[in-house]
């Protein structure tokens, strides 16, 4: 007997009924026209001038005032020479084309005027947002290898004067404004430029990695551009193309938007969503995402054993840790990755096998790209390690080291220790890797000729410049695979990896679900305002459970305020939990499974937004966040914060809820503090007062 299917079932096949038949874009001979019913680009062909441009771009509802009649759209350079969109092209043809995550668009095919170049310009626009993404597609039709160099995937021309005079250009993941000029960096993996007058700006998010990012905002012209960095930059991207091959840039996207008094609407709106939804975010693929973690680290750091671990596992998980994470310290050298059997006589795996039992994750570090004077696999392979400007082996870590060396992606060394952490993850059981140390570029070196691979005889590069990408490349390709394999591994691709201070990006999050952000030590309410605001700083741009931010520890006094602060990023703890007394491992513990509750309720992992009406956390004021869950709507949890603020009571109220439903706000112990609908919580919201000068709360808010 077939079941009755309801009006609701039959109005949401309607919806995806008539979203999927209705393209995105449409085109005739003089004209590309992308819309998706809030925003609309219109490309003119070359079949009119020979000029492939932007002519229109701009919200379906409204005015925007920011890009001239004519755009660039595009410019890159091949051997020293530059083709652009303003340059003439042959127009060959124009396909249909979406992707796995909802996109749809149009492949534009180019063939440059000196028939060398082919060209292919891929434009994806996606469901209820106003984005626009697009990457290049390069292929050498020469006989000969060419160069490429200076790529902008995006490039448009802003209006004069009150564009450029009176705009902020909100850059470091949209969180630091200034006026004027903007020369982009590493930390630009998203930047706004917002008219406060016009209440109009446009959003860019550049997916390229690490250093070789470049974003750059009325810098040398009255233009923005975006791709990678140009060939006069600090880290130059360069890419030998060979004769009939080709090379696709990472993806730019865009959001042009009006009737916006502050650009922190779009950052918390739908940034977020398209970063969630369509990106490619490995973090959101989880079947379960990490709630609380702990880490050896400090203050242990590498004087580990068998002994100690295994009476540290069993205090965590009394405090009700999901997550274990051994650090550096377990293997005999960099490089081998043997176990050290004088302070692991039994190896790892029964150690893995008893972090599992007492109901955790086991978790290790390593160097993913170093190696030891002394080990095997550098005395055997030399020929696999980096290269200084010297033809020398060298560490690109920190300055001096001789402790280990740097191996290049682009050798044997990619299949060497793939095997070793395959090995580890399938045959040990890990769940959790931290993948650490640099690969391309240093934290901790600011000369920029201390970076990449000077081999000129590695297969996967052919000058220091082209090895600056291409170990990128090499280690997502990695992390790909090894997801391949075990495809619920949390891969911790730390900061150092990422070559930059603190730096996270898109690229690294569509290849692995978390970064380790930090070395925040010692004890006191210093530690737990840096914890929250590196949560601020990164987020929302960035998802906040991929923000891993140590390293507050289980024994210091104000133990319960770190998890409060880390409760808006994904909460990761260290030093030594046998220092705990079973009163306050069952606190923890308290904690521990709240934010597990929370998080099977609400899905609170996948969401964070600012607290209206709260701003950056400082000395002296208060703070706060809310991880509401924005498409069921169904609550989530808010974290207010007084950090040395003279008023003991604030007004907090909550955005992103129904309107019309109810909502009970409750204190952790589930002692009700207020009952509302979610639009008298926006408005008028409830009272929250903190009497200690340093503290916080965590509140659940949930539908009746």
């Amino acid at each position: 007997m077939k079941k009755n299917k309801g009006p609701l079932f039959l109005s949401l096949v309607t919806l995806i009924s008539t979203v999927t038949a209705q393209p995105y874009a449409s085109w005739n001979k003089f004209e590309l026209e992308l819309n998706n019913g809030l925003v609309k680009r219109i490309i003119e062909l070359p079949s009119k001038k020979g000029n492939f441009v932007t002519i229109f771009y701009q919200p379906v509802e409204g005015g925007f005032k920011y890009f001239d009649t004519v755009n660039t759209d595009f410019q890159f350079e091949i051997n020293d020479k530059v083709y652009c969109g303003k340059e003439k092209w042959l127009l060959k043809g124009i396909e249909k084309f979406t992707d796995a995550k909802l996109g749809d668009g149009a492949a534009v095919s180019l063939l440059s005027t000196d028939k060398k170049i082919g060209l292919t310009i891929q434009f994806l626009l996606y469901p209820g947002l106003p984005v626009v993404r697009k990457r290049l597609i390069t292929r050498n039709l020469s006989q000969e290898p060419i160069k490429l160099e200076s790529l902008d995937v995006e490039r448009f021309e802003i209006t004069d004067y009150w564009a450029t005079t009176f705009s902020w250009v909100c850059h470091d993941y949209g969180r630091r404004r200034s006026i004027g000029p903007y020369s982009g960096t590493m930390q630009d993996a998203l930047l706004t430029v917002h008219n406060s007058d016009w209440q109009q700006g446009i959003v860019i998010g550049n997916e390229s990695a690490g250093v070789i990012k470049k974003t750059s905002v009325f810098w040398g012209d009255r233009s923005i551009y975006c791709g990678l960095t140009h060939k006069d930059a600090r880290y130059p991207f360069r890419k030998y193309i060979n004769k009939g091959d080709s090379f696709a840039t990472p993806h730019v996207f865009t959001m042009v938007y009006n009737n916006h008094k502050d650009p922190d609407e779009m950052l918390n709106t739908v940034v977020p969503e398209f970063v969630r939804k369509h990106l490619g975010v490995r973090l959101f693929e989880l079947e379960q995402k990490p709630t609380i973690v702990y880490n050896t680290w400090e203050p242990f750091e590498t004087n580990i054993n068998e002994k100690l671990v295994m009476e540290l596992a069993r205090s965590a998980a009394e405090a009700g840790i999901k997550e274990f994470v051994i650090d550096d310290g377990w293997q005999e050298n960099y490089g081998d990755w043997v176990i050290d059997k004088r302070k692991f006589p039994n190896g790892l795996k029964p150690i893995f096998d008893y972090i599992k039992s007492l109901g955790m994750k086991p978790g290790l570090w390593v160097s993913v790209g170093s190696a030891s004077p002394n080990s095997n696999v550098f005395k055997t392979h030399p020929a696999w390690f980096v290269l200084d400007k010297n033809g020398k082996p060298t560490s690109l870590q920190a300055a001096g080291e001789k402790d280990k060396f740097t191996a290049c992606f682009t050798t044997g060394w990619y299949d060497y220790i793939k095997k070793v952490l395959l090995k580890l993850s399938l045959d040990y059981g890990l769940e959790y890797m931290k993948l650490d140390f640099a690969v391309v570029t240093s934290p901790y070196r600011f000369n920029n000729q201390e970076s990449g691979c000077y081999a000129t005889n590695h297969p996967g590069h052919k000058d220091h410049n082209e090895s600056l990408y291409a170990n990128y490349e090499q280690v997502w390709k990695l992390f790909d695979e090894l997801h391949a394999a075990k495809p619920n591994l949390f891969i911790d691709c730390t900061f150092e990896t990422m070559g930059g201070l603190q730096s996270i990006d898109y690229a690294m999050l569509k290849h692995a679900e978390g970064n380790w952000l930090s070395n925040f030590n010692g004890p006191g309410e210093k530690v737990d305002l840096r914890i929250r605001n590196m949560a601020w700083w990164r987020s929302p741009a960035m998802p906040s459970a991929a923000l891993v931010i140590g390293n507050p520890e289980m024994q210091d006094t104000s133990w319960d305020l770190h998890i409060k602060s880390l409760a808006g990023a994904l909460p990761i703890m260290l030093g030594d939990p046998r220092k705990l007394t079973a009163t306050e491992l069952k606190k923890f513990k308290g904690f521990a499974d709240w934010l597990q509750l929370m998080d099977n309720r609400y899905k609170i992992m996948s969401y964070r937004q600012d607290l209206h009406g709260f701003g950056e956390p400082m000395e002296g004021m208060w703070d706060g966040f809310q991880r509401i869950n924005t498409e069921t709507r169904s609550g989530g949890i808010v974290g207010v914060f007084r950090h040395g603020a003279v008023e003991t009571k604030r007004q907090v109220t909550i955005q992103d809820l129904d309107p019309v439903k109810i909502y009970r706000v409750k204190h952790m112990d589930g002692q009700i503090i207020v009952v509302k609908t979610g639009n008298e919580l926006s408005v008028t919201g409830f009272e929250v007062e903190i009497v200690k000068k340093y503290d916080g709360v965590l509140f659940e808010i949930g539908q009746e």
